[in-house]
């Protein structure tokens, strides 16, 4: 993973700037709204625990929400992960070799982002075909009479956050490409 804006990978491979920050707002502002969830997760966990050492039952929906929560927040900071080249891989030998092998390491880049959109594109699929069952099925979670919310809403989120990954990851890739085809020197106009 690179430390410093020097070893970043090409970010995206439009040229135009107002393009370019408004996707990173859009990006990072997923990414932020996932760390809200977070805060919001643990504060329902920790009312579940007072709870249940108070008044000796749980809260309804805790364990099912907490399930789904945690899967969108994944989703909702992946586009911002990718975007901030913090995925996790050996980065002992690939930051060097990038460093040193500018068109090499924009090409491994290419394709370790080629990779990224087709393994997005299988889940983002599989994900599609759970948010048309849970919509046309009404599926809820939770216990009906106690409390019940729809499960569509997260998997819309899920799918969401799944879809601007992958868009980043395209981004990357055209980005790497223009460095293997033009050199690195002469991507920035």
């Amino acid at each position: 993973m690179a430390n410093n804006d020097q070893n970043a990978r090409p970010e995206d491979g439009a040229r135009n700037p107002f393009m370019q920050r408004a996707w990173g707002a859009l990006v990072d502002g997923l990414g932020a709204v996932g760390s809200l969830l977070i805060v919001a997760l643990m504060l329902v966990i920790c009312a579940d625990v007072l709870s249940r050492n108070m008044m000796g039952s749980s809260l309804p929906l805790v364990s099912e929400l907490g399930a789904l929560m945690v899967v969108m927040i994944v989703y909702l900071q992946l586009a911002t992960t990718i975007r901030h080249d913090r995925l996790a891989r050996a980065d002992v030998f690939y930051s060097g070799f990038r460093e040193k092998h500018p068109r090499k390491g924009a090409a491994l880049g290419a394709v370790f982002d080629l990779a990224g959109v087709v393994m997005i594109g299988v889940m983002a699929l599989a994900t599609l075909n759970m948010l048309t069952r849970d919509i046309g099925a009404n599926q809820f979670i939770g216990i009906t009479g106690v409390m019940t919310l729809p499960t569509w809403p997260f998997r819309a989120a899920i799918l969401a956050g799944m879809m601007i990954g992958g868009l980043q990851f395209i981004l990357q890739l055209l980005g790497a490409l223009r460095i293997v085809i033009q050199g690195p020197h002469n991507d920035r106009a």
